[in-house]
This record gives C-alpha cells, structure tokens and sequence, in this order.
C-alpha cells in the first residue's frame, strides 16, 4: 500500500513530495471510497435498540389518561376497578378531551428527525470525515427534540393556570389531559435521546477509522523519509575501499599542522591570561608602580602581541580555508 520514494537527491519542498507520494498511492482516493462503503452499510434499523425504551415508555402512556382510549376503553377506571375492586369511580358532568394521539403524534416528529440526521450525516461524512460534523450535526437536532419535549409541558401549565378562572369543565376537560400528555412527552424526549447518541457512535466509528489510517500512513512515510534521508547522509557500501587521493591526504596534513598550531596559540594565551589576572590582583593591593612591574607589563603587553600576530599569519589563514573546505566536502 504505501511505497518507497526513488533514491535521488533530497527535495527541499517536503510538502510537494508528500502531495506527489499521496496522489501515487491513492490514499485520498483509497479514504473516499472505504467512507462511502461505510456510510453505505450503516441502515436506519440501528436506531431500534437505542428505541426501545422510548417505545415502552409510549405504550405505557396509553394507560395514563383520564378519557376512554381506542381498544382499551377508559383504562384509568379499569386500572382503578383493578387494584380497588370496591371502589366506585364519582360521577362527573365533565368528559375530557381525549389527548392520547399526542404522544403519538410527537413521537412520530421525533422518528422524522432522527431520519433527517440521519440522512445528514450520511450526506456530510462522505464530504468531511470529522468528529465535529458529527457533533455539530447531532447536537443541532437534540436541541430540536428537547426543545419540543421541553415546551409542551410548559404551554400546558400556562393553560392549567388560565383554565382555573375559567371554570371546572375547561380544568378538568382540557387543561389537565393535555398537562398529563405533556408530561409524558418530556419523558419521551429524554429517552429519545440515546437514539441520536447511537447514530453519533457509528458514524463516529467510520471517522475513527479514517484518522488511525492517515495516522498510520503519516507514521511510514515519516520513518521512510528519515531512512532516506539517513540513507543519503551514510557513506554507501560501494564507496568502501576507495584509494583516498593525495589531494585529500595534502589537506589533512595541513589539517593537523593548523589543529597544533591553534593549540600551541592556546597555551600562550592561557598562560598570558593567567599572568594577567595575577598582575591585576597585585596592581589592586599596590597604591603605585615601580619600574619592575612597569617591565613586567610590558614583557606581558609584547607576548600577547605575538599571539595575536600569530592569528593574522598568513598560513595559518589558510589553513582556516583548507579546513573550511574538508568541512564543506565533508
């Protein structure tokens, strides 16, 4: 899959080369297609296990209502009946709305939604493979589900409290059916949630999977680049057993002469520098100068004329540029 670059001289546009290696290889190519597969794979049916207490918690809402429900009649009486068999329901004037479609109803809008994401994330993954599309695009439609979740509870308690000026049937008729539904609703809208976090964790595994490739594929042509490179800086097995010519060996006699001359220039200056330093610790103590420490300065002010004449000889300048030039070919 990845491939060695042709051995050559050492590019100096190391962004062109790694453009020119993934055109060759195909890797971008190679990506798109393993991302299509995968978006492709990925069914709206993996939303059903995630569903499945929401969908309880749906069929439950069916025998929490206080009006009679299709096929199953007025389960609040039944279930009363059922767990007080003495009991005796009070008779109401009042016959409430019936609200048991409203879960339902909302349930379903929560359904579509998670078919819209769906359908989103589908279409911008095979675009951009990236953690944050995915969570931009989920976060955008959770907020939408607990949104609507959210303020049906809400409009239903401003109706409970305008329903209390306006008489028992409006209360118990209306207000207080559609506050219970309402609330159910928000308890949909929670347990729904997971449904959305379950289409974040498959598309999330397909971006997963792309980053560790080009990790993986950045990580080779890294540790190729640096065997060539190092390749290139290592004498070659061919070059063993050459005759080194008498150029070469000119220059590193002279090499050697300038490495003895620079330390013989070593050990004067150290040795004028230490007489300084003495002579300055001497002058500090000493309030005038007699004329032997007068000749003692000047025998010290002559020696370090002559090391530093012996900076500016002519050989030893050039023997500076020979040694420039072994670096340089070096």
């Amino acid at each position: 899959m990845f491939s060695k670059g042709n051995k050559g001289n050492v590019t100096t546009e190391p962004v062109t080369h790694i453009s020119e290696l993934i055109s060759k290889n195909g890797m971008e190519e190679e990506i798109e297609n393993f991302v299509t597969r995968s978006v492709h794979d990925i069914k709206f049916s993996v939303i059903i296990k995630p569903a499945i207490i929401s969908l309880v918690a749906l069929i439950i809402s069916f025998f929490i209502d206080l009006s009679s429900v299709p096929f199953l009649g007025n389960v609040s009486i039944n279930i009363g009946r059922y767990l007080f068999p003495n009991w005796q329901p009070t008779p109401s004037p009042v016959v409430p709305f019936t609200f048991w479609w409203l879960p339902i109803l909302v349930y379903g809008l929560f359904l579509f939604l998670a078919w819209l994401a769906y359908n989103k994330l589908k279409t911008e993954i095979v675009r951009t493979p990236a953690s944050e599309t995915i969570d931009r695009i989920i976060t955008s439609y959770t907020s939408v589900v607990d949104s609507i979740s959210t303020a049906l509870p809400l409009i239903g308690a401003a109706i409970l409290l305008i329903s209390i000026r306006l008489g028992e049937a409006i209360f118990v008729g209306l207000s207080v059916p559609f506050e219970i539904k309402s609330l159910i609703i928000l308890a949909l809208g929670k347990l729904f949630e997971p449904v959305l976090d379950q289409l974040s964790v498959e598309f999330q595994n397909i971006v997963n999977h792309v980053r560790d490739f080009k990790e993986r594929y950045y990580s080779k042509l890294q540790i190729d680049s640096s065997n060539n490179i190092i390749s290139k800086l290592t004498p070659a097995e061919s070059h063993k057993g050459v005759e080194i010519s008498e150029t070469a060996i000119e220059n590193l006699n002279r090499f050697n002469s300038l490495l003895e001359r620079t330390a013989k220039i070593s050990v004067v200056l150290n040795t004028n520098l230490g007489l300084i330093n003495q002579l300055y610790e001497k002058m500090n103590g000493a309030t005038d100068l007699s004329n032997e420490k007068m000749e003692q300065l000047k025998s010290l002010a002559n020696s370090i004329t002559q090391a530093t004449d012996s900076l500016k000889d002519e050989k030893t300048i050039i023997g500076l540029k020979h040694l420039e030039a072994i670096v340089n070919k070096k």
